[in-house]
């Protein structure tokens, strides 16, 4: 065989290889479709709508029907009631009509002239035109039974009446608009919410990192007990952050936590301190006097502690990778310890470091139920996943919420960009 030949029957196999990759990845692309692409596509679509929580549940006509009276015997007389109202607080309703099958044994007496009927279906028709928002009305039908054994209420509930209509749905429209972008960058509050997502976001972040970093280090040590401490180590990570968000409350309560009571019999604090209701705090330190932000820190205090246990295990796995030859040399060659961190092992970790630092502040930006525990938001700590509940729930605007979740996620995007483009790497 030649060797343009053999190149082509290469080429040929590379091929069907490719196409069987891609069909073999097609679920998982499948998937990914689903579970991110549509969710975020979607956000994006009602960013740009003026959408509320009553928006969600598109304009409906709402009928009931209901026999009022007994048909007993031949000639007994009674009424059918058709209750209808327009179920939208917003929007009409344009060219409504229901229809409804009524049963054998019956003659009507009296129509509505809203409504006509087909003598040879049975049939029931009522055009009732245009409906505005939260209109209602009713309909009455005037029957007589034919026979002694005519038909009850089971037998006229057995047609369901079957509306008709059309309606703005402003979910499904391609009307857009900037509004909810334009109201939340106007509002005054958005800049100092932004201030406090980026400080609670860095400092938990790096907070997580360098703990996580200086436990590293004291677990790579053998000594009596490393696995007990190592799964003690665990414990906030794992535990139902529930549960330890009302522990910290409990403990930090200003009337009846132990911190506080501890504080005050050293004479640290003259009272009792709002550790996570109190804004500022007047702190001094070595003679110079600043306002601490009080609430903020301790929910940064939190953070730093629930997850600084992701960061050991990460940290510790890629130390224990590292050849220990290295250490032995630079010992022989006279290396302090902080010299062997810093040019031994720093250089190795460098990349997790930058791996889990951009995982944690994308985690730590998109933080929501820590802060919403901890103080609602309040004193403080409101930061941009906190608005997108206030806005999406608390005041029904889901336009708004969603704009901000946009804000969210370029911002994010943004930084991941650049993080990644000069983010270090690994020695090796």
């Amino acid at each position: 065989m030649s060797d343009g030949a053999r190149r082509r029957g290469e080429g040929a196999l590379a091929r069907r290889e490719k196409r069987l990759a891609y069909s073999l990845l097609l679920p998982t692309f499948a998937l990914v479709l689903g579970v991110i692409l549509l969710p975020l596509l979607a956000n994006f679509w009602i960013s740009f709508k003026p959408v509320t929580l009553a928006d969600l549940r598109p304009p409906q006509l709402i009928v009931k029907e209901q026999l009022r009276g007994k048909l007993a015997a031949e000639g007994d007389t009674a009424r059918i009631e058709y209750r209808f109202r327009n179920s939208s607080i917003k929007y009409p309703l344009g060219e409504v009509s229901f229809t409804d099958t009524l049963p054998d044994g019956i003659k009507i007496t009296g129509l509505d002239e809203a409504c006509r009927i087909d003598e040879t279906t049975a049939k029931l028709t009522c055009e009732l035109g245009d409906l505005d928002a939260k209109s209602r009305g009713r309909i009455r039908i005037e029957i007589e039974a034919l026979t002694g054994d005519p038909p009850g209420k089971a037998d006229f509930r057995a047609s369901a009446p079957a509306a008709t209509f059309s309606a703005y749905n402003v979910m499904t429209s391609f009307d857009f608009t900037l509004g909810n972008f334009q109201k939340i960058f106007s509002a005054a509050e958005f800049w100092d919410v932004l201030k406090v997502s980026v400080y609670y976001t860095v400092f938990g972040t790096a907070g997580a990192l360098l703990f996580g970093l200086f436990a590293a280090q004291i677990m790579q040590k053998a000594f009596f007990g490393r696995p007990v401490i190592r799964g003690l180590m665990l414990f906030p990570y794992v535990a139902p952050v529930i549960a330890v968000a009302f522990s910290w409350v409990v403990l930090f309560d200003p009337f009846s936590g132990a911190v506080n009571a501890m504080l005050q019999q050293m004479d640290v604090a003259s009272g009792p301190i709002n550790f996570f209701g109190q804004r500022m705090i007047e702190v001094s330190f070595f003679g110079v006097a600043f306002n601490l932000p009080m609430a903020l820190t301790m929910v940064i205090l939190f953070e730093v502690w629930r997850y600084f246990p992701l960061s050991f295990l990460f940290i510790l796995a890629r130390m224990q990778s590292i050849p220990s030859d290295i250490y032995e040399a630079a010992e022989i060659d006279g290396a302090t310890p902080m010299q062997q961190f810093r040019f031994l092992s720093l250089p190795h970790i460098a990349g997790i470091l930058a791996v889990l630092f951009l995982l944690r502040f994308i985690w730590t930006f998109n933080k929501f139920d820590d802060i919403f525990l901890l103080t609602g938001g309040n004193a403080g700590t409101r930061t941009l996943t906190v608005n997108v509940y206030e806005q999406a729930f608390a005041i029904s605007n889901l336009g708004a919420g969603a704009a901000v979740a946009v804000v969210i996620f370029v911002l994010l995007l943004v930084f991941s960009i650049i993080f990644i483009r000069f983010s270090p790497k690994d020695a090796g």
